[in-house]
Parts: C-alpha cells; sequence; structure tokens
C-alpha cells in the first residue's frame, strides 16, 4: 500500500502483540512513526519496537494501564515529547472473558468494561485537545462482532464493546467540526496467540459453518483496514462501522 502516512504519529494500545503488532507494523511501514502502548506485555513490546527499527521505521514503546486515566494522560505527553503529537489513535487494547452470564461477577465485569469501554475513552479525552488544536486527527476503536449482534457467555464483553461503537458515533458528531474522523472496525474470531488451539481444533469444523469464507481470521487481515481508514483515501468517512469478519454477520 501507499496511504502517505509518513511524518504522522500513530498511537496503538496493546500495540505489541497479535492484532495490536500486525498494525503497528503496518503503519510503520507506511512511514508513521509508532507508540506502542503496553501494560504487562513488555517483552512483546519491545521486540515489535526492535524489529520495527531495524528495518529502519521509527518505534519506541510506552507503558500505561489504559483504565487509569492519569497514567494515560502522562503516556499520551511522553508520546508528544518523544515522536511529537498523535495525528492517530487505535484502540486495540481489550479484555475479554468467555463465561456464562450466571456464572460470572462484579469483577470480572469491571474488568472487562474498565479495560475495553473505559479505556477507549480515556484514550480518546487524552488525545483530543491537540487533535482539535491542529484540527486534525483520525481515532480507530476495535471491536469484537458481539458487539453488534450479541453472542452467548460474551455478555460484560460485548456491553463494554458496544457501548464503545456508541462513544465513536457520538464522538465522530462532536469532533467532525475539528476534522477528526473516529471509526469502528468489527472483527469475527481471529486467530492470535490467545486462541485456546485445543478448542479451535475440536470445534473448527462448527466453527467454520458460520464463516461463508471458511477460514478464521489473522492479524495481517484486519490492519489494512485500520491503516486505510487513517489514510487521506478515508477523509470523508466518519462515525462508520466497518464488518472485517469473513461473512460471520452481515448487517
Amino acid at each position: 500500500m501507499n496511504l502517505n502516512l509518513g511524518k504522522k504519529v500513530v498511537l496503538v494500545t496493546g500495540g505489541g502483540r497479535d492484532i495490536g503488532k500486525e498494525i503497528s507494523n503496518t503503519f510503520a511501514n507506511e512511514g508513521a512513526s509508532v507508540a506502542i502502548n503496553f501494560n504487562n506485555s513488555s517483552k512483546d513490546a519491545e521486540q515489535t519496537a526492535e524489529e520495527i527499527n531495524s528495518k529502519g521505521g521509527v518505534a519506541k514503546v510506552f507503558k500505561a494501564d489504559i483504565t487509569k486515566y492519569n497514567e494515560v494522560l502522562k503516556m499520551v505527553q511522553s508520546i508528544k515529547k518523544d515522536l511529537g503529537s498523535i495525528d492517530f489513535l487505535i484502540n486495540n487494547a481489550g479484555y475479554t472473558k468467555i463465561q456464562r452470564f450466571v456464572e460470572s461477577n462484579a469483577n470480572d465485569w469491571d474488568k472487562q468494561i474498565d479495560t475495553s469501554l473505559k479505556g477507549a475513552i480515556n484514550c480518546c479525552h487524552a488525545v483530543a485537545p491537540d487533535m482539535i488544536e491542529k484540527h486534525f486527527g483520525k481515532i480507530i476503536n476495535l471491536v469484537g462482532d458481539s458487539s453488534r449482534i450479541g453472542e452467548a457467555n460474551l455478555s460484560a464483553t460485548a456491553a463494554a464493546r458496544g457501548g464503545t461503537i456508541a462513544l465513536g458515533k457520538s464522538l465522530a458528531k462532536e469532533f467532525g467540526r475539528s476534522n477528526i474522523t473516529v471509526n469502528t472496525v468489527s472483527l469475527g474470531l481471529v486467530e492470535t496467540t490467545h486462541t485456546d488451539k485445543s478448542f479451535l481444533e475440536k470445534n473448527k469444523e462448527k466453527i467454520l459453518k458460520s464463516y461463508p469464507l471458511k477460514r478464521i481470521g489473522k492479524p495481517k487481515d484486519v490492519a489494512p483496514m485500520v491503516a486505510f481508514l487513517c489514510s487521506n483515501n478515508a477523509d470523508w468517512i466518519t462515525g462508520q462501522v466497518f464488518s472485517v469478519n469473513g461473512g460471520f454477520c452481515m448487517v
């Protein structure tokens, strides 16, 4: 691709592994400077940054628990000092726990809502002032399709990510006058290092019946859409939800 993302700065939350890593590499390949956020996975974040820098790209790692606004604000300030003000925010980090609703508890709900919804709110609020001041910015929220269609055993995650979709649509209306676009990429099942391999193998035939393309996703299937939405080719696209899901659902 040639999306003219050079001289731009992107923050990717959870950007050191899996989908986040693929997004970080894609933006680096397009010439952007990449701020890789991590909370616990420092080794993965450092390795991803090293890979990008070794190929001539620009990447730095920044630790912050996105559920804590003060940490997010401090991270954004550090990014601005080290790389420049943030042009693109990719809210990729999230937390999912598969469980029956009646077997879950308040701690389960809090962790999923705090990470997936509050984390996105914190990051959007922290980057917004600079984006508004320079009259430019693009925000992409990543969610799972359960947030749009519902899914058994994912009630809290679906609720949190559904809130993230509503957040994106509301901010798109509020920030549009400042030339800031906000969009959402909604995903089907993507195989990552966190995927339960044994469960996948045992249930593969059943799972693939839900996918017209007869395969589950890979991180490389997701990153190009995210990068496109940050390019000037998508300047008149905002407040939308884009499905990258192999046809899992078509609404």
